[in-house]
């Protein structure tokens, strides 16, 4: 059985929200380029800290709302510090990268005016999450034993905090949330379903050269 086709445990329920499951090709090619990988996911748990902060400093009037994101924040940052150990496990040294297109095309679609942008930001938060909690899963069968565990501890972590951002979500638009939801999840599914030049956590397969 190839790593794309082999089961991926509870990776559907973590991710309901998604509208599109990660292709199979993302797998094979996360495989094939682990240390690109790791070194992005490195990143990508620096950036949901700060954004989880960054929502704490917007919205500092919602009490429950920043003392939930406080307690995500040190767990992202947690997760940094973890994948930054396994990254010296298997000798991944350090190196720079470009930024994918994922974050930034789905903030392209975030409306910018209150209470829209509040809702927005908590369910594009939600989505990232979603896609994290997935992608760890069909990793985790397939990764060395250092991030084995780590893989799967952490799809559990990021379901939990999709769950969280959802649950805030409803909350400050109880009527809009689910049709705002669909709507986000649509360009979320085509940034993370197609092709793309750049390898990242978040990314679509890479592009494959046309068949002659």
């Amino acid at each position: 059985m190839s790593a794309a086709a082999a089961p991926a445990p509870l990776a559907a329920d973590r991710a309901w929200i998604l509208a599109a499951p990660t292709p199979p090709a993302w797998v094979e090619d996360a495989l094939s380029h682990l240390p690109e990988l790791l070194l992005d996911h490195a990143n990508c748990e620096k950036k949901a800290a700060s954004s989880a902060l960054a929502l704490m400093f917007a919205y500092a009037e919602d009490t429950r709302l920043a003392l939930a994101l406080s307690r995500l924040a040190r767990e992202e940052l947690r997760h940094f510090e973890q994948v930054q150990k396994a990254l010296g496990a298997l000798g991944v040294a350090f190196a720079r990268q470009r930024p994918g297109r994922y974050a930034h095309g789905l903030r392209s679609v975030l409306r910018s005016g209150e209470p829209d942008r509040k809702l927005d930001l908590l369910l594009a938060a939600a989505l990232i999450e979603a896609r994290s909690a997935e992608r760890f899963a069909l990793l985790a069968p397939h990764v060395p034993p250092p991030l084995e565990r780590l893989y799967e501890e952490l799809s559990a972590s990021e379901a939990r905090h999709f769950e969280l951002y959802i649950d805030f979500a409803r909350t400050a638009a109880p009527q809009e949330w689910r049709s705002r939801l669909e709507a986000l999840a649509s360009r979320e599914a085509q940034l993370a379903t197609t092709a793309d030049r750049l390898l990242r956590f978040h990314s679509g397969p890479l592009e494959r050269a046309p068949e002659v």
